[in-house]
């Protein structure tokens, strides 16, 4: 109850409790949540089908539309399902059982289609008054044991009808299919597999529950796609993905190369990775050839300009020859015969989406009827147990027939032993069924089959017949109640069922599993000296060579000399923002030094509101120690902070108020860490006490300080001790400090360390090479 002056959804004064709005629509949401998730998004694992799936394929069941019946409309489907079980948009349950239809999409389709269901391009389906539909023989993986007491059945939205809560599923049709639904707060990304290995599985699985995963992953060692496609994934990478429910697949096409006369060849590709089109593959081609500026910018950008040159220089010609007699079959013809071939291919699985990745998110609904995400073992364990219970409500549903008919027969059999004073009784009582109930101690549901029977039955009723049927019946029963009384023989007639179920609809595996390195854009680089200039504004140029007088680059009016770095062509120039985020570009990318060169921010996606405030270019290998104004830090190298991303990569942790010091270089031959604050304080310790952090991050404490002192100066020194540069006197002084006058200074690594006493007041420090 809430206070009388909130304000609330129901009167008071009527009797009815009032609640805050707050409350009602917290609540309403909540149950919007889970009709979400429940009733629409996400399958179940029993048998593996969304709600209106399920709809479906019990609506073309009644209808008789099994896989042998003559198509109807899929209008009529539809309007079945919307009618009786499903009271939502036409459209959207149309699309669903467009779905279900397309052997692209699905690994085994469950309805059979006739006319136009759409395409691998993206093409949709003609509209539901001309598609016609019935079932796929698979289908009856689902359907066949629904009237065999093996699920529950509730009323549908109106009470009208019955429908079935759940599928009596043969095999884990989830897994087999694979499934996509985005619910509120929570997705699902399930891939389709390979019925065999499924099968395989969950048979081990029975025998041993306690199977190792490599055993496991042995038998099922990763989906298998409706449009085939090779997954380059480590096997260890997918066994780590199926142990946590998620994790991220690469994919990539599948070619052949195909011989033409006079030496020439073309590449013809024959299979594409799940969400990959001939037609997306041709506009990402196009793309690159006919680039487009982009918004915001005057002119097309390096990696444009670069990507378009690499592609025009390999490919002649791209063509769809896609058709009934091949599904796939990209045509791409090289410039010449003497393009390197591997360089071809992978060029175009670089650029385009013929290699990318597969998402995957084992969430769904299991047999307690939550959602959470699962890792495949469980769900092949829970889907047992579901199958088992399946197994055991048939059972026992066979077992209650068997019974009830021989009851029936044993009361028939007292008929053809007495079959004229039967006839007799009848005919002269008056209530028959009490009569022959009392005359031939027979139950009411014996005397009720009697009456049923036509004289002509009754008459010619065959003892042995009987007799024979009695046995049958008799035997029947005792096999059935060996299987509810021994759960190892209802077992291994589950075992029995899935192979044999395997065998009759399982095909042979379509994607190849074979790992491979991903296709990475190599451009050709010269490997030559280079000098690298960053100005303070941020604008960069490369100068061949090594040895130039810094003092002799020019610059617009109002910026400096930032850094001069000697590298290699070959080499990386890092960019890091002002929240610590890491940004790459080759130097071999940057512009000549003949004119001012461009700024690094149209090189890299920089965030909204943050700015360049270091950089640094040097070999991969390099070390450098990253320290900030609150004398944290940490050594990394190079390579460590390179990234393919323009928007780059998190690697500095700041705090907010800190701040990241220039990056200094680690020289080979260092053994000590100077620091100096700004009020002065001055710290020598050992190098080795610096933590090497190759995914970056805050680092440890380097310097205790106090109050409102900084950090702000980190050195590296060898043997050679290290300098201290300043004023002194309006002179140019320089105080070389040896490693024995540096002993006083020496302490462990977050001390505060001690007044530095040299003759500059703020002097420069670097080490003594």
């Amino acid at each position: 109850m809430t206070d009388s002056n909130q304000p609330g959804l129901f009167d008071t004064e009527s009797g009815d409790a009032a609640i805050t709005l707050g409350r009602y629509a917290e609540q309403a949401y909540l149950d919007y949540a889970v009709s979400v998730v429940r009733g629409r998004a996400l399958p179940d694992v029993g048998d593996g089908q969304k709600p209106v799936q399920r709809r479906i394929l019990y609506a073309m069941q009644a209808m008789g539309l099994g896989p042998t019946a003559k198509p109807v409309k899929s209008a009529r489907v539809v309007g079945d399902v919307l009618g009786k079980y499903h009271p939502h948009g036409d459209q959207a349950a149309y699309d669903a059982m467009v779905r279900m239809a397309q052997d692209f999409s699905l690994r085994y389709p469950l309805i059979d289609g006739q006319g136009n269901f759409g395409s691998r391009d993206g093409d949709n389906a003609a509209a539901m008054r001309y598609t016609e539909a019935r079932l796929t023989p698979i289908a009856r993986l689902l359907l066949d044991e629904l009237e065999e007491g093996t699920v529950d059945f509730i009323p549908n939205y109106d009470g009208s009808q019955q429908e079935p809560q759940m599928l009596p599923a043969r095999l884990p049709m989830m897994l087999l299919n694979g499934a996509s639904g985005i619910a509120v707060g929570m997705a699902t990304e399930i891939p389709s597999h390979n019925l065999r290995e499924i099968a395989q599985a969950c048979v081990a699985l029975l025998k041993r529950p306690g199977l190792p995963d490599e055993e496991l992953y042995a038998l099922v060692p990763g989906p298998d796609f409706a449009g085939g496609g090779q997954i380059i994934t480590p096997a260890a990478d997918i066994a780590q993905i199926y142990n946590s429910g998620r994790g991220s697949l690469k994919a990539r096409a599948r070619w052949q190369f195909e011989e033409l006369a006079r030496g020439q060849w073309q590449l013809v590709v024959t299979e594409l990775p799940p969400g990959t089109s001939c037609q997306r593959v041709l506009e990402e081609i196009e793309e690159i050839t006919n680039p487009k500026v982009k918004a915001g910018k005057k002119a097309l950008t390096a990696e444009q300009q670069q990507a378009k040159a690499q592609m025009l220089g390999l490919l002649d010609a791209v063509r769809d020859e896609s058709g009934k007699d091949a599904a796939v079959r990209l045509v791409f013809e090289p410039k010449t015969s003497r393009v390197d071939r591997n360089e071809f291919v992978n060029t175009l699985l670089a650029q385009t989406s013929m290699e990318n990745s597969v998402p995957v998110n084992l969430v769904c609904i299991g047999t307690d009827g939550r959602p959470r995400q699962k890792p495949l073992r469980e769900i092949l364990l829970e889907w047992l147990v579901f199958r088992t219970d399946t197994v055991t409500r048939r059972t026992r549903h066979r077992l209650d027939k068997v019974i009830d008919r021989i009851h029936v027969l044993e009361g028939r059999m007292v008929v053809y032993l007495h079959v004229d004073e039967v006839i007799q009784t009848i005919r002269e009582s008056e209530e028959p069924r009490a009569a022959l109930m009392e005359r031939f101690n027979l139950t009411e549901r014996q005397a009720e089959d009697i009456l049923e029977m036509r004289l002509r039955q009754l008459a010619r009723l065959d003892g042995i017949k009987v007799e024979q049927e009695l046995s049958s019946k008799r035997d029947e029963q005792a096999k059935l109640q060996e299987l509810l009384d021994n759960p190892s023989s209802l077992k291994r007639l589950i075992v029995r069922e899935i192979e044999a179920d395997a065998k009759q609809y399982g095909d042979e595996r379509r994607t190849l599993i074979e790992e491979a390195e991903r296709a990475v854009l190599e451009t050709r680089v010269v490997d030559e000296p280079v000098t690298v200039i960053v100005s303070q504004k941020g604008w960069l140029r490369a100068r061949q060579g090594h040895g130039h007088d810094a003092t002799q680059f020019g610059f617009k009016q109002g910026d400096d000399l930032y850094g001069a770095f000697e590298c290699r062509t070959t080499d990386t120039l890092i960019a890091l923002g002002d929240n610590g985020r890491a940004y790459s570009v080759a130097v071999a990318s940057l512009p000549s030094a003949r004119g001012d060169g461009q700024p690094i921010t149209t090189m890299i996606d920089l965030a909204s509101g943050t700015r360049i405030v270091h950089m640094i270019a040097a070999s991969a290998d390099t070390r450098w120690l990253f320290a900030t104004q609150r004398g944290y830090g940490f050594i990394a190298r190079l390579a460590d902070m390179a990234t393919r991303q323009r928007g780059g990569k998190q690697f500095v942790t700041l705090e907010e108020g800190d701040a990241l010091l220039r990056p200094v270089p680690v020289f080979e031959g260092a053994q000590q860490l100077a620091l100096l604050s700004s009020k002065g304080k001055f710290l020598v310790f050992g190098l080795d006490e610096v933590k090497v952090l190759s995914g970056g991050g805050r680092g440890t404490t380097l310097m205790g300080l106090d109050g409102n002192d900084a950090l702000s100066q980190v050195v590296p020194i060898g043997a050679g001790g290290l300098r201290a540069t300043g004023i002194y006197r309006n002179k140019t002084v320089e105080d070389i400090l040896k490693p024995a006058d540096l002993g006083a200074y020496v302490g462990k690594r977050a001390r505060k360390g001690r007044q530095l006493d040299v003759r500059p007041k703020q002097p420069v420090l670097s080490p003594v090479l």
